[in-house]
């Protein structure tokens, strides 16, 4: 397994990155303490881990939903569009097998109408319906995560989402006991 220190020198993170992980002594440890989701999944494209769609489709449907917002609600109460509603019930179905991808296709499209509807009315909403719309996509996580943030606490926001990730996906940097 890779240590935090060639890791570093592999993957060059950003300096608060690369401070953070250096006070570790592993990778896993480094998982488990971090609190920035955005250096969690990019350090699960660094280390070419299987994308587990799945579960990076229902980590953006949980931020787009759940991140506390600055008046101690979450992201939920931002999106008012039905169609935005629709879109992330359906992601949700979605990534659980219980949608087709013409009835995601379909509710990604509506959530994106919305979204450029009420982009007058509300950035928060708009950014919350994009969220929506981008459920689905690959970049779906940073996409949730980033539009959701901007009304977020700043300061909960990100240690709701690290736990929320860690609690979808395993510690990819856990050794496998064989």
């Amino acid at each position: 397994m890779i240590t935090p220190i060639e890791f570093c020198e592999k993957f060059k993170p950003c300096p608060e990155g690369l401070v953070f992980v250096q006070k570790h002594e592993t990778l896993a440890e480094a998982w488990e303490q971090c609190h920035r989701p955005n250096w969690m999944l990019w350090s699960l494209e660094c280390i070419a881990h299987p994308r587990d769609h799945k579960n990076l489709r229902l980590f953006a449907i949980w931020c787009a939903k759940n991140t506390p917002t600055a008046d101690g609600g979450t992201t939920e109460k931002l999106i008012t569009d039905p169609r935005s509603i629709a879109a992330l019930d359906i992601a949700e179905r979605f990534a659980n097998g219980n949608a087709t991808e013409s009835e995601l296709a379909a509710a990604r499209d509506a959530a994106g109408d919305a979204a450029r509807e009420s982009a007058a009315e509300s950035a928060a909403e708009s950014a919350a319906a994009w969220a929506a719309a981008r459920a689905a996509a690959r970049d779906a996580a940073q996409a949730a995560a980033s539009a959701t943030a901007r009304s977020a606490a700043w300061a909960t926001a990100p240690f709701a989402q690290a736990d929320a990730l860690r609690k979808l996906l395993a510690n990819p940097f856990v050794e496998d006991a064989k």
